[in-house]
């Protein structure tokens, strides 16, 4: 594992997961959303995105925690470990709730309400967005560690077998 890519629905707990494996392993890690979002709540241009996560992919170690559908498939070209967490849609909704008015070094900003179309998102992503995920893991499958957690504890015990 020197190049992994940690994806799942919003609320699901990626950027916590990728900062324990970054403890563990001491890959460099790097949140999608820092790269999209701004502190002022403007957001990055495609171009402007496209180049920073560029340069991370050029690095020989990274972790990059964040789903951006968009770019998935140029990351899942480069990485060599997946980690997707599939989990059930009311982990996802509390997971996201529980984050609300707290500093998260994921995000440039602290949320003050669970908005409302970030949650309709969330809600959405089963259906929308996890069915091309599956679709694109799918085609790298044979070259890329895919590891799927289907629940919280699947991913807290991968850390006591690592």
């Amino acid at each position: 594992m020197k190049k992994i890519i940690v994806i799942g629905s919003p609320g699901a707990g990626k950027s916590t997961f990728a900062r324990k494996l970054h403890d563990a392993t001491g890959i460099p890690l790097y949140y999608l959303d820092m790269l999209w979002h701004k502190p002022d709540r403007t957001t990055s241009s495609r171009e402007e995105f496209d180049q920073k996560l560029e340069k991370i992919l050029e690095k020989d170690q990274w972790i990059i925690d964040g789903n951006y559908q968009r770019t998935l498939e140029k990351r899942l070209e480069e990485c060599d470990t997946v980690f997707l967490m599939d989990y059930p849609l009311e982990v996802c909704l509390a997971g996201a709730r529980s984050r609300i008015g707290k500093e998260r070094v994921d995000l440039p900003w602290i949320e003050e309400e669970f908005d409302e179309e970030f949650k309709q998102w969330i809600l959405e992503f089963p259906n929308c967005q996890l069915p091309q995920i599956y679709q694109l893991l799918e085609k790298y499958r044979q070259e890329t560690e895919i590891i799927i957690f289907k629940s919280r504890k699947e991913s807290d015990d991968f850390f006591l077998s690592f």
